[in-house]
């Protein structure tokens, strides 16, 4: 099943979340300003990872950062916005994954195959914003959730519709389409729980084994593994697929 007109590609889909209640003037982006706002979102990172949203304010940013009250607030409205910016970047490159060209002439399990090794890696490379959401769902506001809900449909359709191609295919054996899709991506979600970067298995490690799980999940027909890439910018070894 193709991708309709009405349905969200990355061209369309926002890279920003939806603006909070316009408070003040803010810059117009450009390089410089964009460095500026990454600063922020660096320091408000750290902080939020460490003590969570709650407990973090605006001041304790701005003593992160060394500025002002008035330099943080022309970049970005409240807390709220900051937090949202930074849990919108992981939400666009996991819910995206399973997007490919419309070109690409690889059979369904590969692109199933390659999409969940996606959404794994971009899960991890987005730590420690991509747990947020995890760890405090009640943040959000309605309208940040109505489009991270377009996002999440956009992506399970997209799956979906490969899996069940691989499954007539013969490459792949499950049952239920949406539960076994939701059961294969509720494993990086389990993240959050136990990731570490410094941890005793390497990014890449881990991208590799939760990837080969997920698989099994899906019932993909794999052969035997690999050793693991000693990169975490490299992708794991695709499954090898029997005739």
């Amino acid at each position: 099943m193709g991708i309709t007109k009405a349905t969200p590609t990355p061209a369309t889909l926002a890279v920003e979340p939806p603006p909070v209640k316009a408070r003040g003037r803010q810059k117009a982006w450009t390089a410089s300003t964009d460095e500026k706002r990454e600063r922020i979102l660096q320091a408000a990172e750290a902080l939020f990872d460490a003590q969570g949203y709650a407990q973090t304010t605006m001041e304790q940013i701005v003593q992160q950062l060394g500025v002002t009250k008035p330099y943080v607030y022309y970049y970005f409205h409240n807390k709220q916005e900051i937090y949202e910016t930074l849990c919108w970047r992981p939400a666009v490159a996991c819910f995206t994954a399973m997007d490919f060209p419309e070109d690409d002439t690889r059979p369904a399990h590969a692109k199933v195959a390659e999409g969940i090794e996606r959404l794994i890696r971009a899960t991890i490379e987005h730590h420690p914003a991509a747990f947020f959401p995890y760890r405090e769902p009640q943040v959000f506001r309605p309208e940040y959730l109505a489009m991270q809900k377009k996002l999440a449909n956009h992506f399970y359709d997209r799956m979906c519709a490969l899996m069940e191609e691989a499954r007539a295919d013969g490459m792949l054996d499950f049952k239920e389409t949406r539960l076994t899709a939701l059961a294969a991506c509720s494993l990086p979600g389990f993240l959050y729980h136990w990731y570490r970067p410094d941890g005793r298995l390497s990014p890449a490690e881990v991208v590799r084994e939760l990837s080969q799980l997920a698989w099994r999940v899906l019932g993909l027909r794999t052969a035997r593994r690999r050793p693991a890439r000693a990169s975490a910018d490299e992708k794991p070894p695709p499954p090898e697929t029997s005739s």
